[in-house]
């Protein structure tokens, strides 16, 4: 401050200077520090140390912790292999124990050395599979029982049903297990799994059934649950989808809803029963029912069948454009004609043909307790030109070959009994009722319409040698994107009840007509 003479400040002193980030390839002295602190660490049990060498300590804790909370495995012995540049090999060694059970556990796993971008530190490239292999991130490993308790499924005589036997059981079997594994009695296994995320399955079931499992530590004990099954006509059923692709179906007792045999091409999912398909025209035997009771047609009354009729704005046709002129309707059920149908759409409400599926035919509800999962068929309520393509099996109907069966097998006792593959008394379930059945006279006109496609109609070559008391319906449904139709079947024959689908297999009469035909055959 004023004038004085003292002596200057000093300088400041030079900064100083921040030490270099290592940058560049891991030697291999800190790839295998970087290893070894982790493995070490990790083999004490001392999992937030063992972390803090992760370039991911808070995802490395959790997963390290719930090795052996979760896991239940103890005493680890981890040994590193040879590095291969910054990968280091490890096997692991150790012991896992649910209640009284133990068993040893091995296997081999791999960890990558990176260096941090920050301070150029070498960490453990923190992923799930470093844990174990078959984890990806957001899985865990648990030991624990292994979901539903087994079960043993035999057919109605007594004899096990196995998924080796009966290929298409597979997905059966496991909806058995899924519903009766406790009820029945059985008790679970016990194993370690890797058990996914939730978001690797759109559903938690999706997820559970996918889960990974690593080691059986001991086998659960089967329950027992018999089912309706025929082992003579699920066996014929298996030969018949076999020989054909994409082929599903489904015979039952008409009188009391038995399911006697059920069958896919496909092993993997139960087409027969889940489903969702267009049926084509064996929907008509449905429309036929509401048209009948609601006087818009009798079997043995002139009924128009014109080439084309439009309505709600499309322009229907039959297939290659025939038309039968001064035609009964039973001549138009016998054909499969389109117009006999769309023709009646302005004299029914949107929801007539929705009702006449769950009043009369027990469709639609979501309420069928089969014993595993259903599809139950949906005949939504539509409008327009929507309303009029549901007549004839389009539009937004969709049905399985277990519903089709269930209608013919309406037509042939009369009244709807739901299908059931294990009997109610078994876990006191109530099956699904229908709100109605319909006149007889209106039963009669269908047996007699079903009666002469069977003898005279488009089910006649398939049908051969079956009758007298018998009937049937052919469908094939457009499909977008496919350039053969679905083939639908569904008849009876005495007190059986089929209906079967082949996905792009053209005329149901050439597809699905001999895989139906064959097995009403074989039950004799």
């Amino acid at each position: 401050m004023g004038g004085g003479g003292g002596a200057p400040d000093p300088p400041p002193p030079p900064a100083a200077k921040k030490p270099a980030v290592k940058t560049g390839p891991l030697s291999a002295t800190e790839v295998t520090t970087a290893a070894r602190s982790f493995l070490t660490a990790w083999q004490q049990g001392k999992v937030t140390q063992a972390a803090a060498v992760t370039d991911d300590p808070a995802a490395a804790t959790a997963l390290l912790t719930g090795y052996t909370k979760d896991a239940r495995i103890t005493g680890a012995t981890l040994t590193a292999g040879t590095p291969a540049g910054d990968k280091v090999p490890f096997a692991v060694k150790g012991t896992v124990t649910f209640k009284k059970t133990s068993m040893p556990v091995a296997y081999d796993s791999a960890l990558t050395v990176v260096r941090r971008a920050e301070d150029g530190k070498p960490l453990v490239d923190w992923h799930p599979s470093v844990v174990h292999p078959e984890l990806a991130d957001g899985d865990r490993l648990v030991t624990g029982e292994a979901g539903d308790p087994p079960v043993k499924a035999l057919d109605r005589d007594g004899g096990e049903l196995t998924a080796k036997t009966y290929p298409s059981l597979g997905t059966v079997l496991d909806g058995l297990r899924e519903k009766y594994g406790k009820k029945a009695g059985g008790t679970a296994g016990v194993e370690l799994r890797v058990e996914l995320r939730v978001e690797r399955g759109k559903a938690s079931k999706a997820k559970k059934s996918s889960d990974k499992t690593l080691l059986e530590l001991s086998k659960g004990t089967p329950g027992t649950v018999r089912t309706t099954l025929s082992p003579s006509l699920q066996a014929a059923a298996e030969k018949q989808v076999a020989s054909r692709a994409r082929a599903s179906v489904v015979v039952t007792r008409a009188s009391t809803g038995e399911i006697l045999a059920v069958a896919n091409s496909n092993p993997n999912f139960n087409t027969a029963f889940q489903g969702s398909l267009a049926p084509g025209s064996t929907m008509k035997v449905i429309t036929s029912s509401l048209l009948i009771e609601k006087d818009l047609a009798s079997a043995d009354k002139t009924h128009p069948c014109p080439k084309f009729f439009s309505y709600g704005g499309w322009k229907f046709q039959n297939d290659d454009k025939f038309e039968i002129k001064g035609g009964t309707f039973k001549a138009s059920f016998a054909r499969s004609c389109n117009t006999a149908f769309i023709s009646q759409a302005g004299k029914l409400d949107d929801d007539s043909l929705t009702k006449q599926a769950q009043q009369v035919f027990g469709l639609s509800l979501n309420n069928w307790a089969i014993g595993v999962p259903t599809f139950d068929g949906a005949v939504p309520v539509q409008s327009a030109a929507q309303k009029a393509a549901e007549l004839i099996g389009q539009g937004g109907v969709r049905m399985n070959p277990l519903n089709m069966a269930s209608v013919a097998a309406t037509v042939r006792s009369g009244s709807f009994h739901q299908p059931y593959l294990v009997a109610p008394s078994v876990d006191d379930r109530t099956l699904a009722k229908a709100a109605r059945t319909m006149s007889a006279k209106t039963v009669s006109q269908l047996r007699e319409l079903m009666n002469y496609t069977a003898r005279y109609g488009t089910a006649a070559e398939a049908m051969s040698g079956l009758g007298p008391d018998y009937g049937a319906k052919t469908g094939s449904a457009e499909v977008d994107g496919q350039k053969e139709a679905n083939g639908w079947f569904t008849a009876y024959r005495g007190d059986l009840a089929a209906a079967g689908v082949v996905q792009q297999g053209g005329h149901g009469s050439e597809s699905a007509g001999p895989i139906v035909a064959a097995l009403l055959k074989a039950g004799g």
